[in-house]
């Protein structure tokens, strides 16, 4: 038997933890998070017994390498390639699904819910697709699916918007909450890089996949934005409403640019309470310089929430890797341990909210958000030009804030405007007007600018 097994199989010095049968746990998957869970576990075993009154054992496993897993764990646990025979196994209390993806998964999360077993997962996909019918078959078998590793890895982000701030009315809440993203403009703005080059070195040392199109595109932030949204707001998961839009399509002289004017350019997950409705976007933005999400760099995450009693609050850390994640994989086998003896309806709720006190609110499209504005057009260097651009956003109600001109390498010379808040439907209408005269040479670029104050 390996260090590790016996490690994770000794008793621990807690006479409550002595006296009561251990919590025996399942594990779908022995990847990175996967392996992290049981390197935690095991090397934690007794602190982890203290806390949570019992010890938590892993009694199976089921991954696609046996001869791998087998490897790492040794001869003291079950292992094979079955994962619905896992969920079926009478023994397991708790399964944890590590294996990614939303097809499978759900398969054997509900399958596991069915047989009266409480779930732990980090799979933002499949909570931000089908978490409404998996919450809503766990609340009626009376059992929990913990998620806390499924947003922002280490950062305790939703035990925090679940319990420690349920005195307050959730005004907005703003994040930078993909690493692969935040690691890619953080270098293209220090080394002054285009994206392509900056993509090719994240894929060298890891913190992008061979295919980055999840993270660079916002898939990925938008999953973990909806669940967010629910929690904060009370609302269903709805990520079929998020508006998302990636960095792939970033210039570098617009980060340039953003910088010069006081500004970094951010990928953000934005949700804000507003009396229409909710607003659900990623995209990247403009972010003052002197704030502290501004200030994240690397591969690393944050999150600012806004409540109303506490003002604002904000959690930072590592949002992905092997032993961050497992951190919030074990401290969610914790919870689920404390309370699987409790009556399910005394239990923190899935989102925050009794399951029948959720409101069906609208999720605002992306025309009718307010915000203010960064435009860049090109344009032939001529008289009046700077004049026409500015009654077209008059026109529309769209006021500037402030002004640059840059001479153009390939002629003619690039505007840069900040607007002052407007609605994203008129900005729209006022870019198509811009791109149809005569003295435009480009597309317009467009981003967002947040205060965040």
């Amino acid at each position: 038997m390996t260090q590790a097994v016996h490690m994770l199989h000794s008793d621990s010095s807690s006479p409550a933890a002595q006296g009561m049968q251990p919590m025996r746990v399942g594990l779908l998957g022995l990847g990175v998070v996967g392996g992290g869970t049981w390197t935690v576990l095991a090397r934690n075993a007794e602190e982890i017994a203290r806390r949570a009154g019992r010890r938590i054992e892993v009694a199976r496993i089921a991954v696609r390498d046996v001869e791998k897993a087998r490897s790492k764990v040794g001869e003291g646990v079950e292992v094979s390639t079955d994962g619905h025979a896992l969920v079926r196994d009478p023994r397991i209390d708790i399964v944890v699904e590590l294996i990614g993806g939303d097809t499978l998964a759900r398969e054997l999360v509900l399958e596991a819910i069915a047989q009266g077993k409480h779930v732990v997962t980090a799979n933002k996909a499949l909570l931000a697709k089908h978490g409404n019918e998996i919450f809503a078959a766990a609340s009626e078998r009376g059992v929990m699916v913990a998620f806390e590793a499924a947003v922002a890895g280490g950062i305790p982000i939703i035990k925090a918007i679940r319990e420690g701030l349920t005195a307050n009315r959730i005004q907005w809440v703003a994040g930078i909450i993909n690493g692969t993203t935040n690691f890619i403009l953080s270098e293209m703005r220090s080394r002054g890089l285009p994206f392509a080059d900056v993509l090719a070195e994240a894929q060298r040392l890891g913190y992008a996949e061979a295919d980055p199109t999840f993270d660079v595109e916002g898939v990925d932030a938008a999953h973990k934005l909806t669940l967010l949204a629910s929690l904060a707001f009370g609302v269903p998961v709805q990520f079929d409403r998020a508006y998302i839009e990636g960095i792939s399509q970033l210039a570098q002289e617009d980060i340039s640019h953003a910088e010069r004017l006081g500004y970094r350019i951010k990928l953000l997950g934005i949700t804000k309470r507003r009396a229409e409705g909710i607003e659900l976007r990623v995209h990247p933005a403009l972010v003052p310089a002197e704030r502290l999400l501004a200030n994240v760099e690397g591969a690393m995450n944050a999150v600012l929430v806004r409540g109303d009693a506490v003002g604002p609050t904000l959690y930072y850390g590592q949002g992905a890797g092997e032993e961050p994640t497992a951190s919030a994989v074990v401290a969610d086998l914790v919870d689920v341990t404390r309370l699987h003896t409790a009556d399910p309806g005394n239990r923190v709720p899935h989102l925050a909210f009794q399951p029948d006190a959720l409101s069906d609110v609208q999720i605002l499209p992306i025309e009718q958000v307010s915000t203010s504005y960064y435009l860049r057009v090109r344009v032939d260097d001529q008289p009046g030009v700077l004049a026409d651009i500015a009654r077209v956003l008059a026109d529309r109600g769209i006021s500037i804030g402030s002004m640059i001109q840059q001479p153009s390498h390939i002629g003619g010379a690039d505007l840069i405007f900040l607007t002052h808040e407007a609605r994203e439907g008129d900005v729209d209408q006022a870019i198509a007007k811009i791109e149809a005269t005569s003295f435009v040479r480009s597309k317009v670029t467009r981003l967002r600018v947040e205060h965040l104050s």
